[in-house]
């Protein structure tokens, strides 16, 4: 199993990449920021979809490169093409009244890696929205290039958090950008997860529910996560960046995590965690293709994500801490007056 993971990062594809973002709130929900919607897509040929809600706003004007790309009203959708090349196109959504946004593509397009994107750009529940270019999270990082480096470096990478086991950091070991920290955070160490192959399909849907499980309640997995938790907290010059092989179980429980802890819904969460299958489609269906059907069967849970999986991990939150709070609390050692600094920090609203 432990190589069928490490084997689904070696395809690179190029994906066009969608940010997600949190369903609308209440119509009676009156934000700071009065957007309900907003999405940044870009396409292959180097254009930027966007589209917004703002209810109330009879005004919406969109900034690229501190120049007016596309207004409207408190609706509305816009195709921007001829923007100049950068390491990521930012956007300033700007309603009448109220604050306003700045978002970008969720997707990091680097040379070395396929499920680079930002843990940004989500609402909440209360209506306000978590920054982008704060938080990262990825797949493994041992095919970066140089240019991917240099890309990482003017991002402002700051810290590298790397959620893998032993012999995978050893067999694939990180590139990190220079100047920023390297912290191993091995979600599975010591919980004999992922020692054996499945035979079956269901063997291995199991499998993978178990280790979502293992992740929450096993010792790794909490002194991992209270790790990536506390550098957030702490390096308040981010971005951080946390990843694992194929940057979307070990990654995604992290991601889910973090949002739920910022009061991102779960429906939005889920989303985010199922969109590793988009951007690692061509990296999967490339190794299903050359296995026999029979082996390919075993493999294809092994490298999908599935909402089983995801609720598998909430299940166990409940099991063993009885409520989210107690998880965090408890299992993460994130109290009340951190998680308060942490919304501070990462929400906009």
């Amino acid at each position: 199993m432990k190589k069928a993971l490490l084997a689904a990062t070696v395809v690179a594809s190029a994906l066009t990449a969608t940010l997600i973002v949190a369903p609308a709130a209440n119509a009676g929900d009156r934000s700071a920021v009065p957007f309900t919607e907003a999405t940044v897509t870009a396409g292959a040929d180097g254009s930027f979809a966007l589209t917004w809600k703002a209810p109330g706003s009879k005004r919406v004007e969109i900034r690229a490169n501190g120049k007016v790309v596309a207004k409207g009203g408190a609706q509305g959708r816009a195709v921007v093409t001829g923007l100049p090349a950068a390491d990521r196109q930012w956007f300033d959504f700007t309603p009448q009244h109220g604050q306003g946004l700045r978002l970008a593509d969720r997707l990091i397009k680097l040379d070395g890696t396929t499920n680079f994107r930002d843990a940004g750009g989500y609402r909440t529940t209360t209506g306000q929205w978590v920054r982008m270019g704060e938080v990262y999270r990825s797949d493994a990082l041992a095919r970066l290039t140089p240019n991917d480096l240099a890309k990482l470096r003017r991002l402002h990478v700051r810290t590298v958090f790397d959620l893998r086991m032993e012999d995978e950091r050893s067999k694939d070991a990180d590139k990190v950008p220079a100047g920023a920290g390297y912290v191993v955070a091995d979600v599975f160490a010591g919980s004999g997860s992922f020692q054996t192959m499945p035979r079956t399909p269901d063997e291995a849907v199991k499998a993978m529910v178990d280790a979502e499980r293992a992740m929450v309640s096993g010792t790794g997995g909490k002194k991992a996560y209270a790790q990536v938790f506390e550098g957030i907290e702490r390096d308040r010059a981010r971005s951080v960046l946390f990843h694992c092989t194929a940057g979307k179980d070990r990654t995604g429980w992290a991601g889910a995590t973090l949002l739920t802890a910022l009061g991102v819904p779960r429906a939005t969460v889920e989303a985010d965690y199922l969109a590793s299958n988009d951007y690692r489609r061509a990296a999967n269906d490339a190794i299903l293709s050359h296995l026999p059907a029979q082996q390919a069967a075993v493999y294809k849970p092994l490298l999908d994500v599935r909402p089983e999986y995801l609720n598998a991990g909430y299940d166990e939150v409940e099991a063993t801490y009885g409520s989210f709070d107690r998880y965090l609390k408890d299992g993460l050692g994130i109290d009340a007056r951190e998680l308060k600094q942490l919304k501070k920090d990462l929400l906009v609203g």
